[in-house]
């Protein structure tokens, strides 16, 4: 298990979720849409990123395959948010997480990091096929996170 992840029976669901990564181009946006997904509208859910830039192609696409839509998402910017207003901050690397904590200083705001492949650098070299499947298994390996750390959900992807 990463570090800052529990069983599903230590922890209750928390009212504000905020998931953040580099871009929020591809893996925040894929736990956010996860997560919605996953539980519905029974916790608030976000994500956001250093470095905003547009959705990944390749997240839109592989989130599509399993009924997700992606497309109309806006990414958001770490700084330009109230971070303390959410209950837990899942960061998906080393730099938000780092950044949050900064941010979040002498707030009661839990934090946790998740460490996820990258599926850019995973799959750059190879082909269009190559390149979809690091972002399958960062789909895959975000929703069995989703569902060890929060348990029971309102219906399974994928």
């Amino acid at each position: 298990m990463a570090s800052g992840e529990a069983t599903t029976a230590s922890k209750a669901l928390p009212g504000s979720v905020l998931f953040t990564c580099n871009l929020n181009a591809v893996r925040s946006p894929m736990a956010e849409a996860l997560m919605k997904t996953l539980f519905g509208k029974r916790i608030y859910v976000d994500s956001a990123g250093l470095e905003p830039s547009a959705r990944d192609p390749f997240a839109i696409s592989v989130m599509s395959e399993i009924g997700i839509d992606m497309s109309g998402d806006h990414p958001l910017d770490l700084e330009a948010i109230d971070i303390g207003s959410f209950d837990l901050v899942i960061c998906l690397t080393p730099e938000t997480c780092a950044r949050v904590k900064d941010l979040t200083r002498g707030q009661a705001v839990d934090i946790e990091f998740w460490p996820t492949l990258d599926p850019f650098a995973a799959g750059e070299r190879g082909s269009r096929e190559q390149r979809l499947e690091a972002y399958r298994r960062l789909r895959d390996d975000l929703r069995d996170m989703l569902q060890r750390r929060f348990g029971a959900c309102e219906k399974v992807v994928g």
